[in-house]
């Protein structure tokens, strides 16, 4: 593994006694893997902390728009839940190493589950893409859509998505074989003849999508399908499998690089994040861009 070094720039280690400083980023399995990027988070505290101006009063805020995300196809994941009786709870490691590195505020956007929040020692910002997303993907939802939970996880998601595009829900019952498999049951919901939405808050595999679309098409679906996802990781087996599907447009945020190929429309998260920040560091309320289940 390459080796890790931080040095901050004149500057940034301090001049103004009372400052805020974030670190903005996102966490992406193709990188190093989760535990490096960490590391570096923790890294570039610690200069922080212990650098010239160490011993100033300093905030110091973590933007990371996909965080503490449960991803199977990681190599080091972040799992909320114990899957079985002897698998580690994943996320609390990582929640733990951050608070370690002295990080004073994390602000997130759409975590896997909103039970994160309560993992980390310090303060967690949850964020919302789901109001920007939906705009984004008006253009391609018709009069005749349906919202589309691909798992029982993402039926709150489905019902905001629903409520903010006034269309119905319709929830697909799967269970999970593997990091990578899953099983369709059965569909909740009226789908024959109707052009269906599917929403998640992350593309991993594309093993949940790809079962999903395949079981809306058994049930006799309109062949106009769009996918929304909040982030679109896309590792493994993803770019093959979401190459083979009939969908006519994804919709997701740039919270990681997507390569090209796929046919996309980007989302772009820099204005809420610079909102939050903004409203963080003018002790504001995060009211309205907090994500809520």
């Amino acid at each position: 593994p390459l080796e890790l070094h931080v040095d901050l720039l004149p500057g940034v280690d301090g001049l103004v006694p009372q400052r805020d400083e974030g670190v903005v980023r996102p966490d992406h399995p193709k990188r190093h893997g989760h535990h490096e990027d960490e590391q570096d988070e923790g890294f570039h505290c610690g200069a922080s902390e212990f650098g010239e101006g160490g011993s100033l009063e300093r905030r110091k805020t973590v933007r990371s728009p996909v965080r503490a995300q449960r991803l199977e196809a990681a190599g080091k994941g972040c799992q909320d839940r114990r899957a079985s009786g002897r698998e580690p709870v994943g996320a609390r490691l990582i929640a733990d190493l951050i608070g370690a590195s002295g990080i004073d505020r994390v602000v997130a956007v759409d975590l896997h589950t909103a039970a994160l929040e309560g993992f980390f020692p310090v303060p967690l910002e949850h964020l919302s893409a789901v109001p920007l997303l939906a705009e984004t993907a008006r253009p391609w939802v018709p009069e005749n859509a349906v919202i589309v939970a691909p798992d029982l996880g993402a039926v709150k998601l489905a019902e905001r998505y629903a409520s903010l595009l006034h269309r119905p829900v319709a929830v697909v019952h799967k269970i999970r074989i593997s990091g990578e498999e899953v099983s369709v049951r059965g569909i909740v919901g009226e789908v024959r003849g109707r052009a269906p939405v599917i929403v998640d808050d992350m593309i991993s595999t594309g093993g949940t999508i790809d079962a999903a679309i395949k079981a809306l098409l058994a049930a006799g679906c309109a062949p106009e399908i769009t996918v929304a996802a909040s982030h679109a990781l896309l590792v493994g087996p993803a770019i093959r499998r979401l190459h083979a599907l009939p969908v006519r447009r994804f919709v997701a945020t740039d919270s990681v690089a997507v390569p090209p190929g796929l046919p996309l429309e980007t989302a772009g998260l820099g204005p809420l994040l610079a909102d939050a920040i903004e409203r963080l560091n003018g002790n504001r309320s995060l009211g309205e861009l907090i994500a809520h289940a």
